[in-house]
């Protein structure tokens, strides 16, 4: 089940002030289809309400800019970082989109951290989160991109390799301006 924008607005109160009144239209018909698939309807719902967050100076979730849909789903299916580790055989048999069950970023973090999905199964509803650290160590969790930030913040979900004050008692969120 997934968690709502509600619940990690409850996790994580200092990013409501970011919240975009009568939301933010962002073009999913013309993302998706540049994509190649459909994404997440929580994540659709958090990209609908807020911009750009930066949460403690460290995680960036990277929602689409309305307008810079096109240039959103490209960076996705373009993952430069990623198609490099694939090619060295260093992702653990994760492989980058768009092949079948590939990983497409929804947030990263200052230290080097990869947030990604995982394309499968088929509904984007039930894609599991994937954690490349900084240390080269790769996490599957079988939650939703929301429900996986709740858990974070409301400290139920533990990602190893992460720094000890990740996260902080009282994290900050800025909300990067389109």
């Amino acid at each position: 089940m997934q968690l709502s924008v509600a619940a990690l607005e409850a996790a994580l109160p200092a990013m409501t002030q970011w919240r975009v009144p009568g939301g933010r239209s962002v073009d999913w018909a013309v993302l998706e289809a540049r994509l190649g698939t459909a994404l997440p309807s929580d994540f659709r719902v958090l990209a609908e309400a807020y911009p750009v967050l930066v949460i403690d100076d460290f995680v960036m979730v990277s929602v689409p800019t309305p307008g810079a849909e096109v240039s959103w789903a490209a960076a996705s299916r373009e993952d430069e970082i990623l198609q490099d580790l694939y090619e060295m055989d260093d992702t653990e048999g994760y492989v980058p989109f768009p092949q079948p069950g590939g990983l497409i970023g929804w947030a990263s973090s200052y230290s080097g951290d990869s947030f990604y999905w995982r394309t499968s199964p088929a509904d984007p509803d039930a894609w599991p989160v994937v954690v490349r650290t900084d240390n080269a160590d790769w996490i599957e969790f079988p939650v939703g991109a929301v429900e996986f930030l709740v858990g974070v913040y409301g400290r139920t979900i533990d990602v190893p390799g992460m720094p000890g004050d990740f996260p902080s008692d009282f994290p900050k969120v800025l909300g990067l301006s389109e």
